[in-house]
């Protein structure tokens, strides 16, 4: 019983984790869904890109509020503030990986992780107003 619910936690710790991402207009999210990978460090993967270094930080910045917000909990580990190329939140469950266009293209996560489902997040469109 217990695993299903912590199944469902991370589901919706992954849905918060986008809605984050999507608010700071991160660009090519994808969710790697590694629950049925053995030997998995975590239940998902989620990667964005962002366009500047002060992007990178404001979709940190955003993915953590909304996830405080909504679910009351803080990473538990963050690494990459300071470089401003790659910043990793650490929510056990659910990592965050927040890159440079340039450095996800050379680390390549989703070529690492290519057993996993993989969804890619589409990009929201502003709604035309009449």
């Amino acid at each position: 019983m217990k695993s299903t619910l912590v199944r469902q936690d991370s589901d919706k710790l992954a849905d918060v984790v986008v809605r984050g991402m999507q608010e700071k207009k991160a660009s090519d999210i994808v969710v790697l869904n590694l629950k049925d990978l053995k030997n998995a460090v975590a239940d998902y993967f989620i990667i964005c890109s962002a366009s500047s270094d002060t992007q990178i930080d404001a979709i940190a910045r955003s993915v953590e509020e909304e996830v405080e917000k909504l679910i009351g909990q803080n990473p538990w580990q963050t690494e990459g503030r300071m470089n401003r190329e790659w910043v990793l939140l650490d929510y056990v469950d659910v990592v965050v990986h927040v890159f440079l266009r340039d450095r996800r293209q050379f680390y390549a996560l989703e070529e690492l992780w290519g057993d996993a489902e993989i969804t890619y997040v589409e990009e929201e469109t502003a709604a035309s107003v009449k």
